[in-house]
This record gives structure tokens, sequence and C-alpha cells, in this order.
């Protein structure tokens, strides 16, 4: 039997469905992310469907939405406040979904949002314009934390090269800026956008309108982890001190608790479409495209704030043989706007592409060169997965296989 990396499955099998495979990992509690973490990944069937084709069909057939958005009416008038201060939270960029569900919070259901912002690692041309759109435009108040640059880029080096994971230090921030700022602020309820389970997290948390406070509380600060470190030792081997790491240590649970701070998904509520976000966005807040797809994908308007970004889902690809086109096209499988085999083509076409755009910034930003990057991304290649033919690397197993054995 091949060797697999991070626990994942060593049969690759892809949803009779969509483009995903049983490689898909679940969401995990970021903050103690270890290098030698197993993971959990999307459940099939034994049809062969995955838990995310599953839910859609839910979402579509069985569950009854007048009951979800009355439920949240309910919710709104529990927390509303008149007295002109906020009265929820939401975490965003001022991208598509984070535009979409502080703008309806806010002109349809009355409430008064704070939106919050850990700020991207090194923002687009159009992510920044969107971002100010989304307050200007949308008519919002927001609050933008920036971390410690210094400490920041560190943190992402780290986790480029202990986990291939470069986001993760970004994660960290974006999970825990809502309820920390509500806590703050004496504000109760915080709202994101759409739960991961609908993507292949544990299903049964698509029936909790609530996030799990694992994701975003912890008892001791120096036991964190970021960049595949515990904080503690962190502070060992540099000059950095605990407070600069402030912005990064989640608030205990018992703090929220009696603050009473609730963490509430929306698309618990209101049925989560994210090209439905995308034109609500543009519509009400002055989203816009990007005048490229992304490279990667074929799409225009997801995930563009951030010049780090291609490189997370280049590392997924690397890692899980998952690329940005296939988690694209899964979701617009699901949600009818593209066929199966259409999706299997644009995965074809777009997953392996390489991010050149923003490349040398990337390098400069984590302080590594051309071949130390390549080098620690080939470090990551499950042999389950690749196979090197000569300079090149493939994937043994891809969707657009199984198309060619259908046609």
């Amino acid at each position: 039997m091949t060797d697999t990396f991070f626990g994942l499955p060593s049969e690759v099998i892809f949803c009779k469905r969509c483009v995903i495979s049983n490689q898909r990992p679940s969401s995990t509690v970021e903050f103690k992310h270890s290098k030698d973490e197993k993971k959990s990944t999307i459940g099939f069937d034994n049809n062969g469907v995955c838990a995310a084709c599953h839910y859609q069909e839910t979402k579509a057939n069985s569950i009854n939405w007048k009951d979800r958005e009355d439920a949240l009416a309910e919710l709104c008038e529990k927390y509303r406040k008149n007295n002109g201060s906020y009265d929820i939270v939401i975490p965003g960029s001022g991208g598509k979904d984070s535009a979409y569900t502080s703008h309806i919070l806010k002109y349809k259901y009355g409430m008064n949002p704070l939106t919050v912002t850990w700020a991207p690692h090194k923002y687009t041309e159009i992510g920044w314009k969107n971002f100010e759109n989304w307050i200007h435009v949308g008519g919002l108040d927001n609050m933008l934390l920036t971390p410690n640059g210094r400490l920041h880029r560190y943190l992402t080096k780290q986790a480029f090269i202990n986990l291939l994971h470069p986001f993760q230090p970004f994660i960290v921030g974006q999970r825990i800026i809502g309820p920390s700022m509500a806590a703050k602020f004496g504000v109760e309820l915080v709202m994101y956008g759409e739960n991961q389970a609908e993507y292949g997290n544990n299903v049964d948390d698509n029936y909790i309108p609530t996030m799990d406070r694992k994701f975003f509380s912890i008892s001791d600060p120096l036991d964190i982890v970021l960049g595949g470190k515990k904080i503690r030792d962190i502070l060992e081997e540099t000059n950095f001190t605990l407070n600069d790491f402030a912005p990064y240590i989640p608030p205990s649970a018992d703090y929220l608790e009696s603050k009473n701070v609730e963490v509430h998904y929306l698309g618990y509520y209101l049925k989560w479409d994210p090209q439905e976000c995308y034109y609500y966005a543009t519509e009400h807040t002055g989203f816009q495209s990007n005048t490229e797809r992304t490279e990667g994908t074929y799409s225009k308007y997801s995930s563009i704030d951030d010049r780090i970004d291609m490189f997370h889902y280049y590392t997924t690809l690397v890692k899980f043989g998952i690329g940005r086109a296939t988690y694209d096209a899964a979701q617009e499988i699901r949600n009818n706007k593209i066929t199966r085999e259409e999706g299997a083509q644009l995965v074809k076409k777009f997953d392996e592409e390489f991010p050149k755009k923003y490349f040398k910034e990337f390098l400069e930003y984590i302080s590594l060169t051309e071949d130390e990057f390549h080098e620690t991304i080939d470090k990551f290649r499950s042999p389950h997965l690749w196979e090197k033919e000569g300079d090149e690397w493939n994937l043994k197993r891809a969707v657009w296989h199984d198309q060619k054995r259908l046609d």
C-alpha cells in the first residue's frame, strides 16, 4: 500500500455528482494545528456521493426556509438595540459573502452591525476597492485590525515551511476577531456567513445554528500553535514578546460565556448560494469582480482581496490534490450553475495552474528563494497522490480521468 500523508484515505475517490474527492479535509481548530495532525475528510456514501452534495439536496428539498427565516427574525428581535449602540458583530473583508451578510442584516432585519476585519497579508487593488465600497457604498461601520507586520510575516513563513499552510495565521485571526471584538464592545451576537459543514465538514454541524466554541476560545495562550510551533516555543526562540501575540490569542470560553457571546451562521437561517451573494453584493455594496480570472480557477469574484490567497489554494492542491478550480466547480455543480462534465473540464484546465502573478511578492514576503519554495512544496506531496516523470509532477488520479472512462 502506498504511503499517505496527513492521514488521508489511500484510495482517491471522486464524488459521482460533483468534482470533490475524498481527500478534502475538514476544517481544523487552526490555533491547534500541528505538524503531525491527521486530517478527517469529507464523507462519502456507498454510492460514491459526497456529504456536501447530499446536504445540498437537503437544502433544496427538506428544509423549511420560511421557518428558518422566521427564526432569524426572532433572533434579531432578541438582540436588537435601539439606543445607538451596536447589536451584532459581523467579521469580514468586504468580499461578496461578508458584504451580503452585513448589508442584509442591517437593511432588511434592522440590526446595527459593527463589521470587523482582520487585514489581509497584502491587499490586492480590487480587494482594497471592494473593502472601501463595502463601507462607503454599503453604508456600514467597520474596524480594521492589522496585526504586527513583522510577526505576521514570521508566522506566515513558519506556517509555510512547517505546515505548507501560509494562510494559517490569517485564518486564526479571522476566526477569533468576531467573538473577541464582540466581548470588548459588549455585543452578544456575532454572525458569520455560511458554515463550512456545507462543503464537507461534519455534516451534523449544518443543523446547528452556532459555531462550536472550540474554534475561537482557549484556556492557556502559551499552548496556541502558530506556524506549527507553540507560542511558548516561539518566545524562547525569538525576541517577540507575549504582548506581540495579543491579536492572535482567543478569549477563554469562560470569558465569552460571562459576556453572553454567541456566534451564529447566517447560512443556517437563509439559503446560502455564493453566486447569489455575489449578485446581491454587486447591487447593494458596490462589490466588483476582478477584470481577469484568478490563477488556479475560472472565477473572477471569489477570494480576491489578498495577494497571498492563491498560494493557499496552490498548497491545498499539493497536499490534497484539490485546487481552487475544484472547490469552485464543486460548489457551482451543487448549486446547478454548471454540470459535472463542465466542472471536470474546468478543473482539468485550471486546477494545477501555478500562481505566477504575485509569486515574487510572496517570496519577498516570507523571505524565501525560489528554490527554497519549491523544495518545501515538494516535501508535502503525498506519494499516493503524486508521481514525478522527469522534472514534472503529475497527479496519479484526477477527476477528468473518470470523465474519460465515462466518455
